[in-house]
């Protein structure tokens, strides 16, 4: 099959298209010929070198995909062949072909395209693990989500609004990204690159008003997150877009608020937590995506064999939203 695959010949790895075996399904798998999958934060990391996929995964880049089943696996009984579904990989997006196990696959809802479908699985099963497995949220809490226009961030956003009823701030770097958040079910935004957030925050819902704080951002927001969070608050941290280091921070907070600070990943999880996590999101939003109740917000479409365009509009933070490709 052909596959987009790293080439590290120069110092600057790129991506390019080559020869990959096809994988064969196992027991319980599904063969899917792929029609579109969707940029992560964790490609351009494993692009170079600093993310390596985990044991016995795909070496090729890619965490989720939408495509039609091509071939079923012994014992498979939720699919079949001619099947449209979409779901979570630990690597093999970028590829014509991938194997999934039928309890991690979804059907793709008549709502959605395949490029939308594409974009669902990882942003969405990321926020939902945030929000109800790590930061065990509350109907009506006060919700703080950074980069809220991200792929995770309008996905937060929209399961906080719609399961959980939440009050919600998002932040954001401009003022279409932060249109954006607010369209989804923001109750307001803040632009972190001209506001102190957690100084609009007191202004707005007073001190100690934050029950949950989804962020990517790391130790630049560290203080001011400990500072906006209510007693028993939780902070979920996703990502460290902004550093690991916090050089001076006081426990006493953490004691006195009894907050609880968490850190979380997915693509190293074990199968049996993906299933699970699979059936319960399904569950919990599948009929709100069937609907059109909620949905992936794309920022752009691309032909796979542009997938280095592609990649720099994430690397420089450009995008709204999910970066999908297609044309495999």
């Amino acid at each position: 099959m052909k596959a987009l695959l790293v080439d590290n010949s120069s110092d600057r790895p790129k991506m390019t298209l080559g020869d990959h075996p096809t994988p064969e399904p196992d027991a319980g798998e599904l063969l899917v010929k792929i029609e579109a999958t969707a940029l992560n934060r964790a490609d351009l990391l494993q692009k170079t070198g600093n993310y390596p996929p985990p044991k016995g995964a795909s070496p090729i880049l890619g965490l989720e995909m939408a495509g039609t089943v091509e071939e079923v696996g012994e014992g498979v009984s939720r699919f079949k062949k001619g099947d449209a579904v979409f779901g979570l990989l630990p690597g093999g997006g970028y590829a014509e072909y991938c194997t999934i196990h039928e309890e991690m696959a979804i059907p793709v809802p008549d709502s959605l395209s395949m490029e939308e479908a594409a974009g669902v699985a990882e942003t969405f099963l990321t926020a939902f693990q945030a929000l109800l497995w790590n930061g065990e949220i509350y109907p009506e809490e006060t919700v703080l989500i950074h980069a809220g226009a991200s792929g995770v961030g309008t996905s937060a956003i929209q399961l906080a609004k719609h399961l959980y009823s939440a009050k919600i701030v998002a932040t954001a770097g401009t003022k279409e990204k932060l249109d954006l958040c607010q369209s989804l079910g923001a109750n307001f935004g803040i632009n972190y690159k001209e506001e102190y957030f957690a100084k609009v925050i007191e202004n707005e819902l007073g001190a100690n008003s934050i029950d949950l704080i989804i962020d990517f951002v790391g130790a630049p927001y560290w203080d001011q997150n400990i500072d906006v969070l209510a007693k028993n608050g939780r902070l979920i941290h996703l990502g460290l877009l902004g550093g690991a280091s916090v050089e001076k921070m006081s426990l006493v907070p953490i004691l006195r608020k009894r907050l609880t600070v968490r850190g979380s990943t997915l693509r190293n999880r074990t199968d049996d937590y993906k299933k699970l996590l699979t059936k319960e999101f399904t569950e919990a939003a599948f009929e709100l995506i069937e609907d059109g109740t909620i949905k992936p917000i794309i920022d752009s479409v691309n032909d796979w064999e542009d997938v280095e365009e592609a990649h720099s509009r994430m690397k420089n933070n450009k995008n709204a939203g999910k970066i999908i490709l297609t044309g495999m």
